[in-house]
């Protein structure tokens, strides 16, 4: 198995610590990783992405060219990841934000209401972390059974009090995915 993941958005949204924990939970797994960020110099608001790849076998390349699935968390990072999306790719879409469909016709599409969802558990800022849950159930590519030993040794002590909120939003997410 190997999974192939782009997650875009703009600066403030996770992306980057999304990719983080992302492959971090699949090393914890056994897996082969790869992360790949790329973000703008602006604090927040900037272009921010997060290619990485997931395996059971060695990983030539870390780039992530033609995905295999992707994450839209703003309606500027549609057109990006629809275009190089393999042909019968996941396409991820936060629709708190992303109102336009995908024009491509040959995509896996679910939109869900990511932002919502982390409001009703505490903060829209965890939409990330409800991302990652929709992400895992829809790729396969990780198991959210051990979630909390990963985010502990993931985050800082000084972090860990919000550690049960984002458990909450990672399994919110897996279970939002029908």
């Amino acid at each position: 198995m190997t999974e192939k993941s782009l997650f875009a958005g703009f600066g403030g949204q996770g992306i980057v610590s999304l990719g983080q924990i992302w492959v971090y939970c699949a090393m914890k797994e056994g897996k082969n990783v790869t992360f790949f960020p790329f973000y703008g110099a602006e604090k927040r608001g900037g272009i921010a992405r997060a290619g990485v790849i997931v395996s059971d076998e060695e990983i030539a390349s870390p780039l992530v060219t033609i995905p295999d699935s992707a994450l839209v968390m703003n309606p500027e990072s549609l057109p990006l990841c629809e275009g190089i999306l393999k042909q019968g790719g996941i396409l991820l879409i936060n629709s708190s934000l992303v109102k336009e469909e995908p024009k491509r016709t040959d995509l896996k599409v679910t939109r869900i209401d990511l932002q919502g969802i982390a409001e009703k558990i505490g903060h829209s800022r965890i939409a990330n972390m409800v991302a990652l849950g929709v992400m895992a159930k829809l790729t396969g590519a990780l198991s959210i059974n051990a979630i909390e030993p990963i985010l502990k040794n993931f985050f800082s002590a000084d972090k860990h009090k919000f550690v049960p909120m984002n458990v909450a939003a990672i399994q919110a997410g897996f279970e939002a995915v029908k």
